[in-house]
């Protein structure tokens, strides 16, 4: 080609459509010519095409068995193209075509007949992006995506493949467009493939999961037991180093004995699978086993125990050292003590910790759950004081409770967790479950994160295959803003544990609060194949909607949800979904209902219910009822601060309370006393959130300088924010959408704030 160049053309950023018919080289001659001129006469119909020949901003490049369009005006020209070209291709089935997208530098030319064309990385990755796929699909560029998911429209159709191996070895990141109607939602056959065989050479051979065991008892409630019996196996062969194990969380959702072992050991990546069942009449029980290896579906060992509840502690031994010895995995002199430690002598306190164990292990942290845990834990240490297991998982429920709020937040409890992690850690001080529950302690009360990340590096020692560790470390990380560590730690702990919700869901959160929506939504659509219809990963799903304007996409997800007063971020976001709208008529009789008969165990989330209630009715026009049911929250609200003095949540609550009852000062003032509880400095996931609290005060109370500053600040960075299921930060959409800043509607700083795009938050 170098002869027929006359001269170049200047290097340019271009958006390039690259096609190819699939199974053109089979095709008798006189088909060929048929199929691309139909192309081409598809291809020049389409509107793209002809406003970019209009504007004189096209090129076209003739390959032979396709056609390539080189735009310059948009990365969305080509995607709109492809989509064209794939509505016309439904009436001609004969044609099957394939097509790439990417933006990136291409170096045009004149050749000697004057006809223009191009070359360069914009051609060459384009075509790679394409070689990837099958007849159907349009793919995409990492490239051509990061620009098309800053525009809402784009982000539901906008499919992660991860990465293709191409021509000489090189590896593109692609992602799969298609709509209801439109493309090819088929994973391609290239990277099934590159999957298989990469998820085949990447399990350990020394690997096992244990599924649920089946309860084979007459009674039903003896469920707990089975679990019970299941979990403790599990937690002393995850304690041998040489062994991957995989979580009881990722295990749950699986039945006892399953048909399709291969396919489960391949979403778990594990070789191995433990079966059980559990018989327990009075004080006899019954466990049998069976070692199964999944490629084959063939059975490497099983075996039946017969024993008295007094010595079930050495069923769960003598499994766990027979499965070590059938997977050849080396056991330490520390390990093989470890696996034959019995965590009690006294059984009923083994069955309570069981119980309280059940609770704790349940998807999703409620109150109710919470509290059961709690109540049943306690009764095992008070039978047993010297259970250190069962005081190391009392100090977790606690800790955890009081910074996800399922529990009270008081004084009383926090000095619980640490009383309860430091008995466990006095009696057995290399207990793991003791330093990490010493660890969580000291980041979830205390946000001493230091300390805390000395107990979790400590405790890695002894529980080498816990994704608990990693978890922890990625919301220390989180809080103090490493956000890019935090998601390095998640990633960590989805590999030992690939299939826990609560994982998956916090991690969708990380990508909320940076406002990195797709990605999220990528998360949360993964913890629905696995727990289909979940309330509360519905619920944010409608929230990421909320915040990105879509409020009818948020109102079909909200619609079949039937959330209870204990699922407080369902309820709120459905609350919010209807303030929103500007039609809160609906859901205030469903909030009168619930606060009719308040459920004590929510605590001060009544008076935050009840704020909700007055804020739906002052949107709906009945101020005189807002007036007292914000009365009334207030009241409620105030009854919980003496005991829980650090709760900023409660703070955030009361500040708003004031501000609807018209006490600017209060209210003030209390923005001021919640920032002072949680700085942002100590906290930069919630740390924020009294600065949104303070941009909604100033601007109902009247002070727009000051919201506008605090909104130009939050803006900027990512946080959790107070409202909306207290994870979505601010949003333009949201500045549009949102009642209590109309006050400032006609502030022309506030309108560049509300009209600018999705901001990308620093995420360093």
């Amino acid at each position: 080609m170098a002869a027929e160049i006359k001269k170049e053309i200047q290097l340019e950023i271009a958006h390039v459509l690259f096609t190819d018919i699939v199974g053109y080289s089979k095709l008798p001659i006189h088909q060929q010519r048929a199929v691309v001129e139909r192309l081409n006469e598809i291809v020049r119909g389409t509107d793209e095409f002809q406003a970019a020949e209009t504007a004189g901003r096209l090129i076209k490049i003739p390959t032979g068995d396709g056609i390539t369009l080189v735009f310059y005006h948009s990365p969305e020209a080509p995607v709109e193209c492809a989509l064209e070209i794939s509505r016309a291709l439904k009436k001609h089935p004969e044609l099957q075509l394939r097509m790439g997208v990417h933006s990136g530098p291409v170096s045009g030319v004149i050749d000697a007949a004057g006809k223009a064309n191009v070359a360069g990385a914009g051609i060459n990755i384009a075509q790679r992006v394409m070689d990837c796929g099958d007849a159907g699909h349009i793919l995409l560029s990492k490239h051509v995506t990061e620009d098309l998911e800053q525009y809402p429209h784009w982000q539901p159709h906008l499919h992660e493949l991860g990465e293709c191996e191409v021509k000489h070895g090189v590896h593109v990141s692609v992602v799969n467009l298609y709509t209801a109607e439109l493309g090819n939602p088929a994973v391609p056959e290239k990277l099934k493939a590159a999957r298989v065989a990469a998820a085949a050479a990447a399990v350990p051979e020394k690997s096992i999961a244990v599924l649920p065991f089946e309860n084979r008892s007459r009674d039903p409630d003896n469920a707990y037991f089975a679990d019970g019996i299941q979990d403790e196996i599990l937690t002393r062969l995850s304690k041998i180093a040489d062994l991957k194990v995989i979580s009881r969380i990722s295990t749950q959702h699986y039945k006892s004995a399953p048909e399709n072992l291969p396919e489960i050991a391949r979403q778990l990546g594990v070789a191995h699978i433990l079966e059980g069942r559990v018989q327990k009449s009075g004080d006899a029980v019954r466990v049998n086993v069976q070692l199964i290896k999944a490629a084959n579906d063939s059975h490497l060992w099983a075996d039946t125990f017969d024993r008295k509840l007094t010595d079930i502690f050495s069923v769960e031994s003598e499994v766990a050292k027979a499965i070590a010895d059938q997977l050849r995995a080396h056991l330490s002199g520390r390990e093989e003590q470890v696996i034959a430690a019995k965590p009690t002598d006294n059984p009923k306190a083994y069955d309570a910790y069981l119980r309280g164990l059940a609770y704790n292990l349940k998807t999703g942290s409620t109150p109710a759950n919470d509290l059961a845990a709690q109540k049943y834990l306690r009764e095992a240490v008070r039978l047993d004081p010297k259970f250190a297991l069962s005081w190391a998982l009392l100090s977790y429920v606690d800790s955890n409770g009081y910074i996800t709020l399922t529990l009270q937040p008081t004084v009383g409890l926090r000095e619980e967790a640490q009383q309860a992690a430091e008995t466990a850690l006095s009696l057995q001080p290399n207990l793991g479950e003791a330093l990490h529950a010493k660890g969580f302690y000291h980041y979830a009360c205390l946000k001493d994160y230091d300390t805390a990340v000395h107990y979790f590096e400590q405790a890695r020692q002894f529980l080498p295959n816990s994704s608990q560790i990693p978890e922890s470390l990625a919301y220390v990380t989180r809080r103090r803003g490493q956000w890019e560590r935090s998601e390095s730690y998640f990633n960590e702990a989805e590999r030992l544990d690939p299939r826990n919700v609560t994982l998956l869901s916090q991690h969708a959160v990380s990508y909320i609060t940076l406002r990195r929506f797709p990605e999220a939504l990528r998360k949360l659509d993964q913890v629905l194949n696995i727990t289909p219809d979940d309330v509360d990963t519905l619920a944010l799903k409608a929230a990421i909607a909320q915040a990105e304007g879509d409020l009818p996409r948020a109102a079909a997800l909200l619609a079949p949800l039937h959330p209870n007063a204990d699922d407080s971020q369902a309820l709120e976001t459905q609350v919010y979904q209807a303030i929103l709208e500007r039609r809160p008529a609906q859901i205030i009789p469903r909030l009168k209902e619930i606060l009719t008969k308040p459920d004590p165990a929510l605590g001060y989330l009544n008076g935050e219910l009840r704020f909700w209630l007055g804020w739906a009715q002052e949107v709906a026009g009945d101020h005189a009822a807002a007036q007292e049911s914000w009365r009334q929250a207030r009241s409620e609200l105030e009854s919980f601060l003496k005991e829980q003095p650090e709760n900023s949540q409660l703070i955030d609550d009361l500040a708003l309370t004031n501000m609807g009852l018209g006490d600017k000062a209060a209210a003030l003032a209390l923005s001021e006393q919640a920032m002072a509880a949680n700085p942002i400095e100590k906290d930069a996931l919630t740390g924020p959130i009294p600065i949104e609290i303070l941009a909604r005060v100033a601007a109902q109370a009247g002070e727009p300088d000051r919201a506008i500053a605090a909104l130009q600040k939050l803006l900027s960075i990512p946080y959790a924010g107070p409202l909306y299921g207290n994870v979505l930060p601010l949003t333009p959409a949201l500045l549009r959408l949102d009642p209590m800043f109309d006050p400032l509607r006609n502030d022309p700083r506030f309108q560049k704030l509300a009209a600018s795009p999705a901001p990308e938050a620093a995420d360093k």
